[in-house]
């Protein structure tokens, strides 16, 4: 069943209340709501943590923990979600939506070499940058429904499996 192989990944939930980036939640962070392991909870949770993931900004782990609170999502999944996009798969992705925003712009895609300045950061605002904020957006979105819908459809199909099984043993 999908809530126990869950249960094992996730993050103990005073781990994330202790979190000092978390901490201008405040009370919010005690509703117990946050915290339970259910078919919606952890399909939004899913919905959340992958959209916040393509997002580009900092404190994402910030942006999807207050979104799920807003929506009553588990709290620590998607938080923790957030970290697909870590430094080791962060370039493959960005470049990803980049070219996804370059294919639907119609333009074609630029070379360009990464420089750690202030100075390329604000040249290539204006020369990659709306290809790919548009494919953050459209990325962020597509695996945010498809995040949804694959679990919702998982734990379905899993509590039905448990409910066969159950019916088996009986007869």
């Amino acid at each position: 069943m999908p809530k126990k192989m869950i249960q094992r990944l996730m993050p103990d939930h005073q781990t994330i209340k202790n979190n000092k980036h978390l901490k201008i939640f405040g009370a919010l962070l005690h509703n117990a709501n946050l915290w339970h392991l259910n078919r919606r909870s952890v399909s939004k949770a899913f919905a959340v943590g992958l959209f916040f993931a393509f997002i580009p900004v900092p404190f994402q782990m910030v942006l999807a923990a207050g979104f799920a609170i807003i929506v009553h999502a588990n709290l620590p999944l998607a938080v923790a979600l957030v970290w697909i996009t870590n430094p080791l798969t962060m370039p493959a992705i960005f470049y990803a939506c980049y070219v996804v925003g370059t294919w639907i712009i119609g333009v074609p895609t630029r070379k360009f070499a990464f420089e750690a300045s202030w100075q390329w950061l604000v040249d290539s605002i204006s020369t990659i940058g709306p290809a790919f904020i548009l494919g953050c957006g459209v990325l962020a979105t597509l695996f945010s429904i498809l995040g949804y819908l694959v679990i919702n459809a998982f734990w379905r199909y899993s509590v039905a499996k448990e409910w066969q099984k159950r019916q088996d043993k009986r007869s």
